[in-house]
């Protein structure tokens, strides 16, 4: 089949994967020229009655639970439209900062949904690209063609609606998903059109296979590598050094931009309190960060070989020199004890925060072969046949992911028992959300509101008092 790109962009009721829920879906299909194939898809997803949007969320999106649930798909529904019409063999899904985002909400989705939660992005052909960090790319290296916008402090800014704006591209509804995959993709165009051998570069290594290639530990060398992690004022792009293997397969790389001498001592204990700062200590003006991270190689990290930093003032564009990280590489190089202790601190700390809630714990682990029958069964089932069927899943995380999976899609099919124990967990989880939704609803309405602004915080208060169980219902 011939390849072909799917610009898509969500609409969520907050910023966290694991919690919040996709309330709206847009995407448009390309060809390879980034022509539009067919119509475009725009669809509502159902806010079930177990969540409490962020309010802050709301005001942006302007999407309300009521007008989710009168026109929405269903999870289940919408989880079965991407699969059949979305994520179709030798599609690159393609979105703007949808590695770190938007795909996250479509992996746990599937995981809530018994569908796989990963082979969407690789099977049969396809693949995912990010376009932020290509265009983060762009500026630093190849800006020459586009206008690049500052925000209003005369800073250097990304923002897709600022880009736009700044090269005189329709972008008429900001945070609407269909209107910023239009934008998207018109942005795509205009990166192609003004640097058409960078972005046909960082397009053929968007793959983990041709990431490892440049980055690896077999070869160590120094990379050019663009990231939301580092400055600004570098416009996010440094060159860094593979130092050590990360979990997971990774790797760690440091930022050769910082001399190592000032790190190379430390113990272990001192460089664990640089990693791993709490929040309040990382803003202080004395604190000096350990310029490592992971890079995961299944990220779409966009990165490139040293060489390309000499052409077009390359060097001088993100304020380094060669001689500066030659020297700071070997330094690394002489103290080889330093990517050890490195290596053991990413190694016993875990990458994602535990949680107790199965719907939460997707990266906890994979499904065995027995249970992928028994997952392929549930997903085919109907609401009759549902009602009917209890598989003893050896991974207890499917067991709780039924119950709420009949709950949200399938109503009709609980037993009397199994709409008590929904029911409880329901109210476990709106009262944890509660607290935090009142807080911003009181704050929202002390601000000066339009009067479209004051229908949505109306709308949310109609919908937490519809939703919220009645304190004597248990």
């Amino acid at each position: 089949m011939t390849q072909s790109f799917f610009f898509y962009d969500l609409e969520t009721s907050g910023l966290s994967a694991r919690s919040d829920r996709i309330m709206q879906f847009a995407g448009q299909r390309t060809d390879m020229n980034l022509t539009p194939i067919g119509e475009p898809f725009n669809v509502l997803v159902k806010l079930n009655d177990d969540t409490l949007p962020s309010p802050e969320a709301v005001m942006v999106t302007g999407i309300t639970p009521q007008s989710t649930q009168a026109e929405g798909l269903s999870e289940a529904e919408f989880a079965e439209l991407l699969l059949r019409d979305v994520f179709t063999p030798h599609t690159i899904t393609v979105g703007f900062n949808s590695v770190r985002f938007d795909d996250e909400f479509v992996r746990h989705l599937f995981w809530r949904t018994f569908r796989d939660p990963y082979e969407w992005s690789w099977k049969d052909g396809c693949s995912r690209w990010d376009m932020l960090d290509v265009i983060r790319m762009t500026r630093a290296l190849r800006p020459e063609g586009i206008e690049w916008p500052v925000d209003e402090h005369g800073k250097p800014t990304n923002r897709l609606e600022l880009i736009t704006k700044a090269n005189g591209i329709v972008h008429e509804s900001a945070h609407d998903a269909l209107s910023d995959v239009e934008a998207l993709i018109d942005v795509t165009r205009l990166l192609r059109n003004a640097q058409p051998k960078l972005f046909e570069y960082l397009l053929a290594t968007r793959t983990k296979k041709a990431v490892q290639s440049l980055v690896n530990l077999e070869r160590k060398q120094p990379f050019v590598y663009t990231s939301g992690r580092y400055d600004a004022a570098h416009d996010k792009t440094t060159v860094a050094f593979p130092l050590t293997s990360a979990p997971n397969g990774n790797v760690v790389v440091y930022d050769l931009r910082h001399d190592p001498n000032q790190f190379v001592g430390l113990t272990t204990e001192q460089m664990h309190e640089k990693l791993f700062a709490p929040w309040e200590v990382r803003r202080s003006e004395e604190f000096v960060p350990l310029p490592v991270k992971i890079m995961q190689y299944n990220r779409c990290p966009a990165v490139a070989p040293v060489g390309v930093l000499e052409q077009a003032d390359g060097w001088s564009n993100i304020h380094l020199s060669l001689e500066q990280v030659e020297l700071n590489k070997q330094t690394l190089l002489q103290h080889p004890d330093f990517a050890e202790k490195i290596r053991s601190l990413f190694e016993d700390r875990p990458d994602f925060a535990i949680s107790h809630d199965s719907e939460s714990r997707l990266y906890e682990g994979f499904i065995d072969g027995s249970d992928k029958v028994r997952i392929e069964a549930v997903r085919n089932a109907d609401a009759a046949k549902l009602a009917d069927f209890h598989p003893e899943f050896q991974d207890q995380r499917l067991s709780d992911l039924l119950l709420r999976y009949k709950a949200r899609n399938f109503p009709s099919s609980l037993t009397e028992r199994e709409a008590e124990e929904w029911e409880a967990w329901r109210r476990t989880r709106l009262e944890g959300q509660l607290p935090a939704f009142v807080a911003s609803l009181q704050k929202l309405s002390r601000t000066d509101l339009t009067d479209s602004q004051r229908f949505l915080l109306e709308e949310l208060q109609l919908w937490a008092e519809a939703i919220m169980p009645a304190p004597d219902d248990f």
